[in-house]
């Protein structure tokens, strides 16, 4: 079968890393036919914002950080890799990494994003931001406490963010069947999402490292199921690996 022709010129297809895990989420969807199942799935699109800086507010306000150069760098490259997909919505979390990163995507796309604030990420109020891989070097134990996926907040404070996000792409989802929606949002809220398909506990949902403007794939159908497609795509950075961080 030929290449599509944003594979032209490459030797092989880009890796993806690909996960699929159906879940029968009503009893009575148990006796349906797989194409009853599919019969209009939906494609969302999630792409985590880019590198943001370094913020600490020693007056407690939320860090909400701006992107960094190579932040910008890496929302152009994922922009361009997106203008090549026939996407119908954009939705964006407010905060301020997400929007910078998701403003190149409305450009290339020609649509106007819709906020929406239960899509934002975990630490939204906290008045620091270290991305990372900086904490990896500075602060290893919390860097390790973050990766194993033990969050800061109280269980019922994540319990109440988990829920909400995941009834916000619920909803998202519900809205627009059959068509092909971008989210731009955070790490954290894509992992709760996957937890959600996945069937993971969600006070351990941390589960995938998403890097930078990577892309990762669900397929939803009305009747309920849910398909992860592909987790971490970063295709858009094989001609510009100085953009890949981890």
């Amino acid at each position: 079968m030929p290449l599509p022709p944003r594979y032209r010129g490459i030797t092989k297809r880009p890796e993806r890393i690909r996960t699929v895990h159906r879940i029968v989420n009503k009893p009575e969807m148990a006796t349906e036919s797989p194409k009853a199942l599919w019969s209009t799935p939906m494609e969302l699109i999630f792409v985590r914002h880019g590198r943001p800086e370094q913020v600490q507010n020693s007056d407690g306000t939320p860090a909400d950080p701006p992107l960094a150069e190579i932040g910008r760098g890496q929302a152009l490259a994922v922009a361009s890799w997106l203008s090549e997909e026939s996407i119908d919505h954009i939705y964006t979390s407010p905060m301020r990494r997400a929007r910078e990163t998701c403003q190149p995507i409305e450009k290339v796309l020609g649509l106007t994003a819709k906020i929406r604030d239960d899509i934002s990420e975990f630490d939204k109020d906290s008045s620091s931001y270290v991305p990372m891989e900086v904490l990896k070097e500075t602060n290893r134990k919390a860097w390790e406490r973050m990766a194993s996926g033990a969050m800061s907040s109280s269980p019922e404070t994540l319990s109440s963010w988990y829920t909400t996000t995941v009834t916000q792409v619920e909803a998202i989802i519900r809205d627009h069947a059959g068509q092909r929606v971008a989210v731009v949002c955070h790490g954290g809220v894509i992992n709760a999402y996957l937890a959600r398909c996945l069937n993971f506990d969600i006070h351990d949902f941390m589960k995938f490292d998403v890097d930078y403007t990577s892309v990762t794939r669900v397929l939803a159908s009305e009747a309920g199921h849910r398909s992860v497609k592909s987790i971490n795509e970063t295709t858009h950075f094989r001609n510009q690996p100085q953009l890949k961080v981890r």
